[in-house]
């Protein structure tokens, strides 16, 4: 220490006090780095597999491949829908970095027009992160190429190899089997299954490809492919084949389901065709329809506009969610409720053209009278006041409960989403629907298939059948090497051949029905007309030429063939057809229908001439009006349409069959040919609500 008391700083001190300072930051260094060489060792013996998977991943992609969905095939093995290779381009919103620039590269190289653009925006916007958002489908091999190389500029996008849906019958099958699409961020959210968030796997949207899906849908593959940082890929590594879906068959047939989705022509409309001895569905078309095809390659917002504002709805599948008045086509059934309540056949009634009922007037369609008629001459001459007459002796209960033997007010065993299984009425119905008591004038409205009473188009080609066979038929489409053998429904066979001898005649006879003959040697059609009221009309109301399409009647006919040995049931109606086009009509479009059954070529050669005139297929005329929905919106028009049908397709079409009958020889109908027995009926009581779907 010093004289002023401070302590003095030797070489001795200076040094113990480095010595110190280096011992506890040396001290320091080595806790730092045995923790450090510890924490690599513990990473690199007990985490190894960890971030050995981890840096794996950097290097190595594992993705799902979709699986091939099932074929749908015919009765025959002809593909309804099948799969076939294409080329596709996605965007995946989570990976998509610069949005505007990626599209507009996309527009360029793929030639996107406007439509599709604006789609795609929409669909970035509420699609979630995961979900993978189409751009094109269906795609060449060279634009598939142009975007593959260009992936390092694209980050988002992500090309692809896959399966498409094929449909080849197009809008003849729209309703039958729906179509594809890819799952939403809802579906994804109910199930939380990444194959759904899948670039290129589709589900069923409606039809049998809704209901069927389960089916369809095979087991995915997958594939481990190495990758640079940018994504792009370098080598397989391993793949993994994915299980295709299984192969429906169905008991439709091919050709007949395209012949009678073109027969509709241009008109709005259903047909069904059973097979008596199984209850086979062998064809269900509801026309205008969509071509699946579009939907499932990615509809553009223009053709789903111009689609749901077609006042024909061609997005309503008419032969199960159409629910109509029957007309006159429930006679046959009537008069067999009154055979079983005791009335006789030859019993007789004297039709003067109009019966008064409490203070109401109602009308026959001949106003000057059938004269003195019989069940027999009534049911051909589809006399009303034979039927107004003896319905208000036997009574709705016992045509009710008929009605709903042969199938009316019934809901099928179908594999369809939904159906609408219409209205068989009866007081205890109106009673607890409306709070009313059943009126006279209800029975007559009813007797003539108006009124209160609906039914689909199904459930009149299964009327048909069990009228044919007396067995209690139940129609199906699947083809599950089961067999389908109705049960007798007890009702008499003298009854039956009273009705069908009946029915025979309204097509070979005298009858409402002669436009359905068919060219066929010995071969005859039984059937009964229909026409459908849409509205009520006056006695000396406009006809339906002069009236609005909304307020035309529907044209309708039921039938079987051959007459005295039942194999084929059909049902047809024309919405809004009113009678005006015998071409375009219930009755004939049913006959040719059976035609085809018997002598393809010559119903084929018929329809070809009918299609010159109407503007083609309904394939081609469905892309002639959407390029004249764009022009009208003052968009360019697409590639030129091609010209009128030839004929090809799914469908037979020989080249030199005889017995065609052209479009344009088309002559005025006797009145008595058109089928339009009801629409002189005065009094329609309809209250409001009626013609909602009512289950029973």
């Amino acid at each position: 220490m010093n004289l002023f008391g401070k302590k003095t700083v030797t070489d001795a001190s200076q040094s113990f006090t480095f010595s110190r300072r280096a011992f506890f930051l040396g001290a320091a260094q080595v806790t730092v780095g045995g923790l450090l060489v510890g924490r690599m060792g513990w990473i690199a013996i007990a985490e190894n597999e960890k971030y050995q998977l981890l840096s794996e991943s950097n290097r190595v992609n594992l993705t799902i491949t979709p699986p091939r969905r099932g074929w749908i095939v015919d009765r025959r093995g002809l593909p309804l829908a099948s799969n076939r290779t294409n080329f596709r381009v996605d965007l995946i919103p989570d990976r998509l970095q610069n949005r505007p620039k990626v599209i507009a590269e996309l527009t360029d190289l793929l030639k996107l027009d406007p439509n599709t653009v604006d789609r795609i925006g929409e669909d970035l916007d509420k699609a979630a992160g995961f979900q993978p958002v189409q751009v094109a489908d269906d795609l060449s091999y060279e634009q598939y190429a142009a975007v593959s190389v260009r992936l390092s500029e694209l980050p988002g996008v992500a090309p692809a190899q896959g399966f498409s849906r094929h449909y080849p019958a197009g809008p003849a099958v729209g309703h039958l089997l729906g179509y594809v699409g890819a799952a939403s961020a809802e579906d994804y959210r109910k199930t939380k299954d990444p194959l759904l968030i899948t670039p290129g796997f589709k589900l069923g949207k409606q039809g049998l490809e809704q209901s069927l899906d389960t089916l369809l849908t095979g087991k995915p593959g997958a594939r481990r492919v190495e990758v640079t940082a940018r994504g792009r890929v370098v080598r397989d590594l391993t793949t993994r084949p994915d299980t295709p879906g299984r192969t429906i068959k169905l008991t439709i047939d091919a050709g007949l389901q395209e012949f009678a989705g073109r027969r509709l022509g241009t008109q709005s409309g259903a047909v069904v065709i059973v097979d008596c001895l199984t209850g086979d569905i062998l064809a269900s078309t509801s026309m205008p329809s969509f071509d699946p095809n579009s939907f499932s390659d990615g509809i553009s917002h223009l053709e789903w506009e111009m689609l749901s504002k077609d006042d024909h709805v061609p997005l309503r599948n008419k032969t199960l969610a159409g629910l109509y008045p029957p007309g006159s086509t429930v006679k046959p059934m009537i008069a067999l409720s009154f055979l079983e309540a005791g009335l006789a056949p030859d019993d007789t009634v004297t039709c003067t053209g109009a019966l008064r009922v409490g203070n109401r007037l109602f009308h026959c369609h001949s106003r000057r009278g059938h004269g003195r008629v019989d069940m027999h001459r009534a049911i051909e001459q589809s006399c009303n006041i034979y039927f107004y007459y003896f319905a208000q002796k036997i009574g709705m209960d016992a045509i009710a409960a008929m009605a709903r033997r042969l199938g009316l007010g019934q809901r099928f065993d179908l594999p369809f989403p939904s159906q609408s299984y219409g209205t068989v009425p009866d007081p205890a119905w109106k009673k607890r629907k409306y709070q009313q008591e059943w009126q006279t004038y209800d029975t007559v409205n009813a007797t003539i298939g108006q009124g209160y009473m609906l039914v689909n188009p199904t459930q009149m080609a299964v009327m048909a059948a069990r009228l044919a066979t007396g067995m209690d038929l139940q129609p199906h489409l699947l083809m599950d090497g089961k067999k389908h053998e109705g049960q007798p429904l007890g009702i008499g066979l003298d009854h039956l051949t009273v009705i069908r001898n009946a029915m025979k005649d309204v097509v070979n006879g005298g009858g409402t029905g002669r436009a359905a003959r068919l060219p066929i040697p010995n071969i005859l059609l039984a059937g009964k007309t229909g026409t459908a009221q849409v509205g009520a009309v006056s006695a000396r109301g406009m006809g339906s030429a002069s009236l609005p399409y909304k307020r035309r009647d529907h044209a309708l006919f039921q039938g079987f063939a051959p007459h005295d040995n039942p194999r084929y049931a059909i049902a047809c109606i024309v919405e809004h057809g009113g009678h005006l086009d015998r071409n375009q009509d219930a009755p004939m479009i049913s006959g040719d229908c059976i035609t085809y059954l018997y002598d393809p070529a010559k119903a084929m050669e018929k329809l070809t001439n009918l299609e010159r005139s109407w503007g083609g297929t309904p394939q081609q005329r469905l892309e002639r009006q959407l390029n004249e929905f764009r022009v009208a919106r003052g968009l360019a028009a697409a590639a030129p349409i091609l010209e009128a049908a030839t004929g090809n397709g799914n469908a037979s079409d020989p080249a030199n069959a005889s017995g065609a009958t052209s479009a344009g020889e088309s002559a005025p109908v006797a009145g008595d040919d058109l089928g339009a027995e009801d629409e002189a009926s005065l009094s329609i009581v309809r209250p409001a609500g009626q013609n909602a779907v009512d289950p029973e």
